[in-house]
């Protein structure tokens, strides 16, 4: 347990409770992160959020108290999805902590932490620092700190629950839309709290799935990026001849959208018609979508007289390049939309909110919309699980380097051009001995060759 590196990653802190983490290191890292928010910018409190993980109260209260202990102020908001507290954070305009693990089994927990405004923390812009310094408290040394707090810190609630709801129904109206009936599936976790909250009062017929909240995950995973996780959602949505279905991962800042046949919609293809509604507003042009998103994002961005940005994978180099381009959305292929009006960070519901919106302003149904904005065939995300993860890509950049008319790119892994439109991205997993490939062709045939002679390479 005294090795923070385990736990604090490039982009927060996951582990398993108590195994790699507990009370003792929560107090440690809320103190760290007290006393880094308040030199960097004098912050006077830090707003706590968490789900219904059944470890999420006691190590979000015991963070508080390494917060209180420095001096800052906390105000709790208590049950929530990430994207609420990432609401918190930008109205209210204090640095935050989700206590989540957002898709990971019951035994992991985990904090995501912001700056005010939703601000990203990650591995390069602070995250290493405010690990150095709980690690030295974890380790009972000596001199952590220089100042001395004039004070304790005081506590206080706030249920901002009502409040997010009704800024998110300020940016999306749904109020005029022709009637839907949407199926839900919240997989027990926070869009179980958020739903009725958010989309009460609307022209929405909403059958709930697994809306009971429960850290236990009795009925799936809730982790919809896995086809196995949608199925139930699949055949309720036909069941109930349900217009579109929602499913919502467990800390309920990500959602996967499924038509009225029960098909799965590409998020790629989401970003597409997300942006589009963006662009037309007029107030921006810049779009930014990471590398494995479909090209027909950029392509359609550009149709719409956008601006498409490429970026790496990861929400802290979408939020860095939405901050540096003003763009006015982005999206990611693992359903992660963010919002330059919602401080630029990622909100499912609010991604959900704009599909709803699209499909009950006009009369096809769901598959025929989202058809306009699905090009290409692609693979999703294969993982393989590899010994020497630099030397099976050196050996596929080497055999599809060497043929005429390929480019290659090493923005985020290895990205391979092929002169038919085909491409395809290998890049290493951070945490796990992995090497994950996305495929994207003309057509299917042609995804699945290029596919399987990738793969027979990488697992060789």
């Amino acid at each position: 347990m005294s090795d923070l590196s385990s736990i604090i990653k490039a982009y927060d802190v996951r582990g398993v409770v108590p195994d790699q983490w507990d009370v003792d290191v929560a107090r440690a890292i809320g103190a760290a992160f007290a006393e880094f928010v308040h030199a960097e910018t004098g912050a006077p409190a830090v707003v706590t959020a968490h789900d219904m993980r059944e470890s999420s109260v006691p190590l979000s209260r015991a963070f508080a108290e390494g917060v209180l202990g420095r001096g800052l102020d906390v105000v709790e908001a208590g049950l929530g999805s990430t994207d609420m507290l990432y609401f918190a954070a930008g109205s209210l305009q204090l640095p935050g902590a989700m206590f989540t693990a957002s898709h990971n089994p019951a035994q992991y927990n985990g904090i995501k932490l912001c700056r005010a405004g939703a601000a990203p923390i990650g591995r390069d812009s602070g995250l290493v620092q405010i690990r150095e310094c709980a690690q030295r408290l974890v380790d009972g040394r000596d001199g952590v700190f220089d100042r001395r707090p004039e004070r304790l810190g005081s506590v206080s609630s706030r249920d901002l629950a009502a409040e997010y709801a009704g800024y998110l129904r300020q940016l999306v109206d749904l109020s005029g839309i022709r009637p839907l009936k949407v199926v839900v599936d919240a997989g027990n976790g926070m869009g179980g709290f958020t739903v009725p909250v958010v989309l009460s009062g609307l022209p929405l017929d909403v059958v709930p799935m697994y809306f009971e909240l429960d850290g236990t995950f009795p009925n799936h995973e809730a982790n919809p990026l896995d086809p196995a996780n949608l199925v139930d959602l699949q055949a309720a949505v036909v069941e109930h001849g349900a217009d579109i279905g929602l499913a919502f991962d467990g800390d309920a800042d990500r959602c996967f959208i499924v038509d009225e046949r029960g098909q799965a919609v590409s998020p790629s293809a989401i970003t597409a018609l997300v942006a589009v509604r963006e662009l037309a507003k007029g107030r921006g042009t810049t779009i930014i979508h990471n590398l494995i998103t479909s090209k027909a994002v950029p392509e359609i961005v550009r149709e719409h007289g956008g601006e498409p940005v490429r970026t790496r994978v990861g929400h802290s180099f979408i939020k860095a390049e939405m901050a540096r381009t003003d763009a006015v959305f982005g999206g990611e292929h693992s359903a992660h939309y963010y919002f330059r009006d919602f401080w630029r960070a990622d909100t499912g519901m609010l991604a959900a909110m704009h599909v709803l919106a699209a499909l009950g302003e006009q009369f096809r149904p769901l598959s025929e919309l989202t058809a306009e904005y699905s090009r290409y065939a692609a693979s999703g995300e294969v993982n393989s699980t590899v010994a020497d993860a630099p030397g099976r890509v050196a050996a596929v950049r080497a055999t599809w380097g060497s043929r005429e008319g390929v480019t290659l790119d090493d923005l985020d892994g290895l990205t391979v051009q092929l002169p038919d439109g085909a491409w395809f991205n290998l890049r290493a997993s951070n945490t796990e001995p992995l090497l994950r490939l996305n495929v994207e062709a003309p057509d299917e045939p042609r995804m699945a060759a290029v596919r399987d002679e990738v793969l027979e390479m990488v697992r060789s």
